[in-house]
C-alpha cells in the first residue's frame, strides 16, 4: 500500500512547470529556476501534451522502463532541437510535473507514464487528463492532483492520500491505496480485499452500460444493472498486442508472476500482430534503432510461447494487416469486450463491441487473469440522419465532430454511440472511421448500433458463423436511455470536406461553399506527399475512394503532380487482394501511386510517407497530425477523396466528381 497517508513534498527535490514558454522549461531543467503555482496561471501551462511527444515512437523501442526514463519528453522539439535532453527529466531532481488541460492525449502508450515515473515523478498535476493516460497513472502508482492541490502542498501542507483519489470510483480507489494495479491485484487473489458490488436497480441502458452489465463478474444469471460511476469488474473476452508493445506486457507479467507464467484464457480471442514496425527499415531516422526492434520482435515471440494466443506475424516479411482491420474482420463480434493496447483498439465498435485501449501494465493483468476493473462511462449519443454528399466522407463527419464537440470536451472520456437512419446509410467501412477516430476526440470510445449489413459483413468473413447468434449478442439503447453528454443530432448532408490544420486533429476547416477551397485562411497550400493508410484509411471503402479520383485522373490524361509522392498502404491482405481483383492495382500504377503492402508505418513515423524536413508538406488520410507525428514536417489531414484529389493538384483541393473532365487541373 501507499507508505504515507498524508502527502507532502520532499524539500530535497522538485517541482516542474511544463510551460507555454520554452525559456522557463530549459531554466527549470538547468536548475536556474524554481517556480511556484502562484507565480503562474492555469492559462501559462502547456494543454494538450500527447503521448507522442512524451516517448516518441524511437523512445518506445526501448521495453524496460528506466531506459524510457533517459529520453523522457524527447519529442518536445522547439526551433528544431530537443527541449529536454537525455537525462533531463531524471537529473532534474523533479517529483512533481505540473501541466494545463488534457495531459496525456494520444496514443494510448503506458511508456509515457513509466518515463516520468521512473525519472522520479511521483505526482502529476493537470487540469484535466486524457482517460486511457490517467488509467496508466493509476495502474503505475502515480498520484494525480489540480492545481489547487499543488498550492497546498507547496505551502507546505499536508494532503490527505483520499483528496487525490476522493472522485474516483470505490475500486479504483483501493487501487491507489494499495499503490498500483499489481499491488491490487495479488492483495485480491489473496483474498485481502473485498470488493463493492454495484447495486444499481433496473433502468434504461446506453449499448456501453448493456455490454458492461453484462460482463460483470460473479453475475446471478439474472439481468443486471449499471449506470455511470458504478465500480464494476468485468469479463474481458478478447484482447490484442503488438510487436510496439507486447514486449512490455512479457516483461511485467515475467516480473510479477515469473519466467513460466501461463494464462487461461481463450486463446482464439487474443492475438499478437506484428503490424506497427514492418517498414521501420525504410525510414532513416529508424535505421539506428532496428536491433532494438529486432528484440521487441523476439520478446513477442517469446510472448506467444507462452500465452499460444493467436499469431499474426508477418512472414517473409508481409503483414497480416493492421492489428485493429484484421481485428474487426477476424475477431470481434457484438456484444464482446475487447482490450488491447492500443489507443486505436476503439476501432472495433463497429462491430456493435465495446473495445478501448490500454497501457502495458494493465493489458497484461487482464490477459492473465481474463479480467478487468472498469468505472462505467458516461456516454454521449451521436444520432446520424440524412446522407453524406457524394464528395463527403466518414473521415469529414469526424473532423467536424472533433471540431464541433472534442474542443469543448463534451467527448472527453465518455463513450460516443452512433446510431440513427443516416447511421445505416453508411457502409461499414466508414462507420469503422467512426469508431476508430473516437480516441483523437479524447473519448472512451465508440460504438456503432448494429443492423444487418453488421451481420452480413462478419459473416462473409468468417465461413460457418452463427449469423443468429451474431443477432443475439447485439445491443442497441433503451429508447429512454439517459446519455450525460447529450443527444446530438447530426445532419450528414450538412457535412462539408475537411481538412485538420497542422498541430492536432481538432483544428478542422471546412471548405469555402462557394468554390471549394480548403484551408481558407491559407488557400494555395503545396503539398510534397500524399499519403493514404493507416488503420483508419486503408479499408476497401477506402480504396475505392482513391481509385475513384484516380481513375478520372487517369481518364483525363493525368499522373501524379510533379514534385509529390502519393502512397496508398493497405490496412490487412483482403483489402489488397480485393484491389488487385477489381483491377484497382493497374489503375494506381497508371496513375504513377506508390502502392505499399499492409501494415501501419508512416502514421506512427516508421515507414514509407513521413516527411524528411521540416519544409516538407504533408496531406493525409491518416487519424493525428501532432508535431513529429509522421515525420518534421507540417501534416495535414483530411479525407481518402481530398488526399487523392490533392496528388493530382499539387496543392490540398476539396474533390468534387468530373473535377479533372470539366476544367484544368490547377497549376
Amino acid at each position: 500500500m501507499q507508505p504515507d497517508s498524508i502527502q507532502r513534498l520532499d524539500p530535497k527535490r522538485r517541482v516542474l512547470f511544463l510551460t507555454k514558454d520554452p525559456d522557463l522549461i530549459r531554466r527549470q531543467l538547468a536548475g536556474e529556476l524554481d517556480l511556484r503555482m502562484e507565480d503562474l496561471i492555469v492559462d501559462d501551462l502547456l494543454d494538450d501534451i500527447n503521448t507522442d511527444a512524451m516517448t516518441p515512437a524511437w523512445v518506445c523501442f526501448n521495453h524496460r522502463p528506466e531506459d524510457l526514463a533517459r529520453e523522457a519528453y524527447a519529442g518536445l522539439i522547439v526551433d528544431g532541437e530537443r527541449l529536454f535532453p537525455r537525462d533531463a527529466l531524471i537529473d532534474g531532481n523533479f517529483e512533481v510535473i505540473v501541466s494545463g488541460l488534457r495531459k496525456g492525449v494520444g496514443s494510448s502508450r503506458e511508456t509515457a507514464v513509466q518515463a516520468e515515473k521512473w525519472s522520479g515523478i511521483r505526482i502529476a498535476i493537470a487540469a484535466s487528463f486524457a482517460p486511457i493516460h490517467a488509467r496508466n497513472n493509476i495502474n503505475q502508482g502515480v498520484l494525480m492532483g489540480d492545481h489547487e492541490i499543488l498550492r497546498r502542498l507547496q505551502a507546505g501542507e499536508g494532503v490527505a492520500l483520499e483528496e487525490f483519489y476522493s472522485d474516483y470510483d470505490p475500486i479504483t480507489q483501493i487501487v491507489v491505496q494499495q499503490g498500483g494495479l499489481f499491488p491490487f491485484a495479488k492483495a485480491l487473489s489473496r483474498g485481502e480485499i473485498d470488493l463493492p458490488a454495484p447495486a444499481t436497480p433496473e433502468r434504461p441502458m446506453t449499448m456501453a452500460e448493456k455490454l458492461l452489465a453484462r460482463h460483470l463478474v460473479g453475475g446471478t444469471g439474472e439481468r443486471r444493472y449499471v449506470k455511470p460511476g458504478d465500480a464494476v469488474v468485468v469479463k474481458v473476452d478478447g484482447g490484442y498486442s503488438h510487436e510496439f508493445t507486447t514486449a512490455q506486457v512479457h516483461y511485467f507479467l515475467e516480473q510479477e508472476y515469473g519466467a513460466d507464467y501461463r494464462i487461461q484464457q481463450d486463446r482464439d480471442k487474443f492475438a499478437v500482430f506484428e503490424d506497427h514496425l514492418i517498414y521501420a527499415d525504410e525510414v532513416e531516422k529508424m535505421r539506428p534503432f532496428l536491433g532494438k526492434i529486432d528484440t521487441l520482435r523476439e520478446l513477442q515471440r517469446d510472448f506467444r510461447s507462452h500465452t499460444e494466443v493467436r499469431d499474426f506475424s508477418a512472414e517473409e516479411g508481409k503483414s497480416p494487416g493492421i492489428c485493429h482491420e484484421v481485428a474487426r474482420e477476424q475477431m470481434i463480434e457484438p456484444g464482446d469486450f475487447i482490450q488491447s493496447t492500443d489507443s486505436h483498439t476503439c476501432m472495433g465498435g463497429v462491430n456493435n463491441a465495446l473495445a478501448w485501449g490500454v497501457g502495458a501494465t494493465e493489458y497484461a493483468n487482464l490477459v492473465y487473469n481474463g479480467f478487468t476493473q472498469v468505472e462505467v462511462p458516461e456516454s454521449i449519443r451521436f444520432e446520424l440522419v440524412g446522407q453524406l454528399a457524394d464528395n463527403v466522407t466518414a473521415k469529414d463527419v469526424m473532423l467536424f465532430i472533433l471540431l464541433e464537440y472534442a474542443k469543448p470536451q463534451k467527448t472527453l472520456n465518455r463513450v460516443m454511440e452512433f446510431t440513427g437512419p443516416g447511421l445505416t446509410s453508411l457502409s461499414l467501412d466508414e462507420r469503422a472511421t467512426l469508431t476508430n477516430m473516437a480516441t483523437e476526440c479524447s473519448a472512451r470510445t465508440g460504438i456503432c448500433a448494429a443492423d444487418e449489413a453488421t451481420f452480413e459483413w462478419i459473416a462473409r468473413r468468417r465461413p460457418g458463423v452463427d449469423v443468429d447468434r451474431l443477432r443475439n449478442q447485439a445491443v442497441e439503447p433503451d429508447a429512454d436511455a439517459e446519455y450525460d453528454g447529450g443527444i446530438h443530432v447530426i445532419d450528414l448532408a450538412q457535412v462539408r470536406p475537411m481538412v485538420a490544420t497542422p498541430g492536432d486533429p481538432d483544428q478542422g476547416v471546412p471548405s469555402d461553399p462557394t468554390n471549394g477551397a480548403l484551408v481558407t485562411d491559407q488557400r494555395d497550400v503545396k503539398i510534397d506527399i500524399a499519403y493514404g493508410g493507416s488503420c483508419t484509411a486503408g479499408k476497401i471503402d477506402d480504396f475505392v475512394f482513391y481509385h475513384r479520383v484516380c481513375s478520372e485522373a487517369v481518364e483525363a490524361g493525368l499522373r501524379v503532380a510533379e514534385g509529390v509522392e502519393f502512397l496508398i498502404q493497405f490496412g490487412s491482405q483482403e483489402v489488397e487482394r480485393f484491389a488487385h481483383e477489381q483491377g484497382f492495382v493497374e489503375v494506381f500504377q497508371r496513375a504513377g501511386v506508390r502502392l505499399i503492402h499492409p501494415g501501419c508505418g508512416a502514421c506512427i513515423g516508421c515507414g514509407p510517407g513521413v516527411s524528411r524536413n521540416p519544409d516538407q508538406v504533408s496531406v493525409s488520410a491518416i487519424n493525428r497530425n501532432y508535431k513529429g507525428r509522421s515525420g518534421p514536417g507540417r501534416l495535414y489531414l483530411a479525407s481518402p477523396l481530398t488526399v487523392a484529389a490533392s496528388a493530382f493538384t499539387g496543392r490540398i483541393s476539396e474533390y468534387r466528381p468530373g473535377m479533372f473532365h470539366r476544367a484544368a487541373v490547377p497549376t
